[in-house]
């Protein structure tokens, strides 16, 4: 059975299915499972250890890209070199420590980077890809107010012409992936008709058309809002250490005692999503993908994102200022800003972009991607048919949350992932 989404469904209860769920982490992924579990008259309580959004979710660049949509592990990352993923000035960092589990993941990683993995991932991908932007339009339809804006100009940028080819080759694959991407390239004076906010150190740049973006923390608040207002209770502040299954449901526990049981529970914790899924089957790893962000005001707003492709920087329009986000570095959740990916960003960009004013920084935000060694989420049932997990995006969690949620709904009343998340088996 394949499920489509040319209207909305409600996932019908199976007997014995739960009635009252936990879902842990309220990002982007937790917050669209919540609201499509109460779809279907699902009483939802979503625990998160800060607030809502706090995570991943917060300081990303807000992109809905179905279109670029692909497993993060691919051939350029066999090209691009030890010595470079060592710099801290590098668009991909990886700092040297002493740390067995970074160097499984980024072992596993390099060898998922072959052409016919990637065309293996992508052809999983589609099928979500094609679902992504009508599950945002079924929140909308559904009482999340916060808009997603349908830019005319979505542009990719390069200093020479040359420098486009890797992507237009990417976008040719994605094409014949199956997945539906229109673009075409654009060359000297047109870009800056096209964009006026760039410098005439662009000499090349793909335009591509039928993406979207939004601005993340208030479409974040949007949902928690939702769902607040469909009778969830949102628990901030909620440490949660343990999942104890029991015969009639899954028992709780948060870091200060306190003990509650559900019908059954969705992990949806980002990058930490290992600490609570490993001990029920889930083999495969989380790692944090770091990603660095800022705002910055500018005397003409780009009409839409941009995105440097070779320095791996993406600009969105957002809030009356440019929000600036990029790089990736696998380190630690928890450890602190590195001024210095900062800085490289800054300039990465100054040379490419016209009226914008780099120096005033505000909101500089570091946050972690959930990245997995194979580019491939994790959403499904565990080996404890009551816990279920959601994560492990990449950099698409913002892209693929609402229909995660929408076919983990469905994954949660069944008891069993529907088809179309069977690529994503936890269990793998």
């Amino acid at each position: 059975m394949s499920f489509g989404f040319q209207q909305q469904r409600v996932p019908a209860f199976a007997a014995g299915s739960p009635r009252s769920v936990a879902v842990v982490g309220a990002g982007m992924v937790g917050l669209s499972t919540a609201w499509f579990l109460q779809e279907a008259g699902v009483h939802v309580t979503v625990y998160e250890r800060k607030h809502a959004g706090a995570g991943a979710s917060w300081g990303n660049a807000g992109w809905l890209t179905p279109g670029l949509t692909a497993p993060l592990p691919e051939p350029a990352v066999l090209r691009y070199g030890l010595r470079a993923v060592l710099s801290p000035r590098s668009p991909v960092y990886l700092p040297l420590r002493a740390d067995p589990g970074l160097l499984r993941f980024i072992t596993s990683f390099v060898a998922h980077s072959t052409a016919r993995r990637w065309r293996r991932g992508m052809a999983a991908y589609v099928p979500l890809n094609e679902r992504a932007l009508e599950a945002f339009d079924v929140l909308a339809a559904g009482g999340v107010t916060a808009p997603t804006s349908r830019p005319d100009t979505f542009l990719a940028c390069f200093a020479r012409k040359r420098d486009a080819w890797a992507l237009l080759a990417e976008l040719h694959q994605i094409r014949e992936a199956g997945q539906d991407v229109r673009f075409h390239a654009v060359e000297g004076w047109r870009i800056r008709a096209l964009e006026p906010a760039l410098t005439d150190r662009v000499g090349a740049a793909i335009r591509i058309y039928g993406q979207r973006y939004l601005d993340p923390p208030q479409f974040v608040r949007s949902l928690a809002d939702a769902v607040r207002a469909r009778g969830g209770d949102i628990v901030e502040g909620a440490d949660v250490t343990d999942l104890r299954p029991r015969p009639d449901g899954v028992l709780l526990g948060r870091g200060d005692g306190d003990e509650r049981q559900h019908d059954a529970v969705v992990v949806a914790t980002g990058a930490l999503l290992g600490q609570l899924a490993a001990r029920f089957g889930v083999r495969r790893p989380v790692q944090a993908g770091r990603g660095y962000s800022f705002s910055v005001p500018a005397e003409q707003l780009p009409a839409g994102p941009l995105y440097f492709a070779k320095q791996r920087v993406a600009c969105t329009p957002l809030g009356g200022r440019l929000r600036v986000a990029g790089m990736m570095e696998f380190r630690r959740p928890d450890d602190p800003l590195d001024p210095r990916r900062v800085t490289a960003i800054v300039d990465a960009v100054r040379p490419f972009l016209a009226g914008v004013n780099l120096d005033d920084r505000r909101d500089e935000w570091v946050g972690s991607r959930p990245c997995t060694p194979d580019g491939l989420p994790l959403a499904g049932v565990t080996a404890c048919p009551r816990v279920f997990v959601a994560g492990g995006h990449g950099m698409w969690g913002i892209t693929l949350g609402p229909i995660t949620g929408q076919l983990m709904a469905e994954a949660v009343l069944k008891g069993e992932a529907p088809r179309d998340l069977a690529p994503f088996d936890p269990l793998r």
